[in-house]
């Protein structure tokens, strides 16, 4: 039941696929998958067989290592074993109670005769060294650099030698803080314990090596570093590194090898390593051969990404061949789309571009002459609409004459001059202003500071009626007063903040008007009173008549509306709205206690 539940939930998402996605995912199915499959099996096949030639030259390379090792040790298994010749000297060591300083001086010089003919045996010793029984040090170096005989009796390597199991022995890396100069650098020590006739301890032979001579870096062995990342370790019988390949290259200091020694000795190989041992033929020294797999397969991965590239590629082949198909499909389809979706918000436009002469192509055709057909007649509803309003508007103007009522007003106010009437011929001066600024714009936008005007003229006139009762505060900054507006959209608000703050005469109304930039560079004017505000049942009723402006039906307008019909904040919400578009318009709010305040947005230009 799964299962079936399943492949139904599968079905149900490719059949709500859109058309441009099924295509392309069908090609790329059809394409990439067997590509895929081919291209894992010729890898992982190319990785075995490079993996198996890579471990069978690394237990070649390990082979001709252990050869080389076991050549080391008998050549110095016969140096060290050379000392032995002189068996009357080997016995006469630690004996220092028993002879004069003249047979001591005698044995001193003879030691140091059969140390230097120990050190002239191999170019690569540094020092030979004989320390007896008593601990009395005998020493040749090859250098101008001498071994401090106390330093080298207390490093905690050699206090371990005494009690060694094997006759002939190396140690491990080890300083050379023993030495005099006490230079970096690390060095081995190959020796041997020295036993006399009677099988009693005589002492001990110490020859210095440097530990790269143990196995030079042949230009075979660089190569194959260079390339697969080999390392050779090689360590004795106690676990501790006496050589590393990487230190002998530079890669690592001999510091970071002893401090690493355990680790490096003890490891057997992991999955990002292949490691392969072997040890000399008496089991004096182990060798231990690594190759990082992500080295060794460097050419592998190459091939891996250069099919990667070619599946890559293959891809993006297939999903533009897709796309420029399905595109020549869904195109049209997807325009005619997006033009029904604008037609739903009142956006009527046709589908311009040129379309092909198929069945789709007819398709958008038709509905192209669909949408200029519909798009004519609603043009023509506005235009009808339009025309009416500026007769009405062109009718009003030629009734009312400015030159005639300037000159007329200006009579009046002459007249009441002469009869020392100041208050009234004031308020004519005022109302005459007003007039030439409302009648001489011809219903075109003016600015911010022609609107202020406007306010401050008509305030003047309600304070003389009022006895000064109303105070205006303007706070708009300069670069806004030259901003354009549609006209009378700041007395109105004034007249309603006098109009219905204004009660019982008692106490002066303040009136402010400020103005501020949005975020988005548009223009914010809000108007506020301290009046007596409006009750929430009110404000809720005045809201949703503001916000609902301009967005009943486009209808001609009535012819019969009474003329005595104010502005109101309705109307000029419906302005803004057909001025400047959906986004602007007013915001209201009030409160009994603290007035009311109106809030205008309207674009910068």
């Amino acid at each position: 039941m799964r299962s079936i539940g399943w492949i139904s939930g599968v079905a149900s998402i490719i059949k709500n696929m859109k058309l441009q996605n099924k295509l392309m995912a069908s090609f790329l199915l059809a394409c990439v998958v067997p590509l895929i499959v081919v291209s894992v099996l010729i890898f992982r096949q190319s990785a075995a067989g490079l993996e198996e030639s890579s471990e069978e030259f690394a237990a070649l390379y390990t082979s001709q290592i252990r050869t080389s090792l076991n050549e080391f040790l008998k050549e110095y298994d016969k140096v060290t074993k050379s000392v032995l010749v002189d068996n009357e000297l080997i016995y006469s060591l630690g004996d220092k109670q028993n002879k004069s300083i003249d047979e001591q001086i005698i044995q001193s010089v003879a030691v140091q005769r059969l140390l230097m003919r120990v050190a002239l045996l191999k170019p690569e010793i540094g020092a030979a060294m004989l320390i007896s029984r008593d601990n009395a040090v005998y020493q040749y170096t090859n250098t101008t650099s001498k071994v401090n005989e106390k330093l080298l009796l207390s490093q905690a390597w050699f206090k371990k030698l005494s009690n060694s199991e094997d006759t002939f022995f190396i140690t491990g890396l080890h300083d050379r803080a023993y030495y005099e100069d006490k230079g970096a650098g690390a060095i081995v020590t190959v020796g041997r314990l020295l036993y006399r006739s009677d099988g009693a301890y005589a002492g001990i032979l110490l020859i210095d090596l440097d530990p790269f001579s143990l196995l030079p870096l042949d230009n075979d062995f660089v190569q194959a570093r260079k390339k697969y990342g080999m390392s050779v370790i090689i360590s004795n019988r106690k676990q501790q590194i006496v050589y590393h390949s990487d230190a002998a290259s530079g890669r690592l200091s001999w510091e970071q090898v002893l401090a690493s020694g355990a680790d490096e000795v003890g490891g057997n190989g992991t999955k990002d390593r292949i490691v392969l041992t072997g040890s000399t033929a008496q089991g004096e020294l182990s060798i231990k051969t690594e190759i990082p797999r992500d080295k060794l397969l460097q050419k592998i991965n190459r091939i891996k990404g250069t099919t990667l590239i070619l599946i890559l590629a293959s891809c993006l082949i297939v999903t533009l061949i897709s796309l420029g198909l399905s595109y020549t499909i869904t195109k049209p389809v997807k325009a005619l789309r997006r033009s029904m979706k604008q037609a739903e918000v009142g956006q009527y436009m046709p589908i311009e571009k040129k379309q092909a002469n198929d069945e789709i192509g007819s398709l958008v055709n038709s509905y192209n002459k669909m949408i200029v057909t519909i798009r004519t007649l609603i043009e023509d509803v506005y235009m009808a609409e339009i025309k009416q309003r500026q007769a009405k508007f062109l009718a009003l103007q030629n009734q009312i004459n400015p030159h005639m009522l300037y000159n007329t007003l200006e009579s009046i106010r002459m007249k009441a001059l002469m009869k020392d009437d100041d208050e009234t011929a004031d308020m004519i001066k005022i109302l005459a202003r007003m007039f030439r600024i409302a009648l001489g714009k011809e219903g075109h936008s003016h600015s911010i500071r022609t609107e202020l005007e406007y306010t401050v003229y008509y305030l003047q006139l309600q304070n003389i009626r009022f006895d000064n009762m109303f105070k205006l505060d303007i706070d708009i900054p300069d670069d806004m007063l030259d901003s354009r507006l549609i006209p009378l959209i700041f007395q109105p608000i004034v007249e309603n903040s006098i109009n219905h703050g204004f009660e019982g005469y008692s106490r002066t109304i303040h009136i402010g008007i400020r103005g501020s930039w949005t975020a988005n560079g548009d223009i914010r004017i809000r108007i506020a009173d301290d009046g007596s505000g409006m009750t929430p049942d009110k404000l809720a009723e005045l809201r949703a008549l503001v916000e609902g402006a301009g967005t009943e039906k486009p209808r001609l307008e009535s012819t019969d509306e009474p003329s005595s019909k104010g502005l109101g904040l309705k109307n000029i919400a419906e302005r803004i709205k057909l001025q400047y578009g959906e986004p602007y318009g007013l915001k209201l709010d009030s409160d009994p206690k603290s007035g009311t305040s109106v809030e205008i947005l309207i674009p910068k230009n």
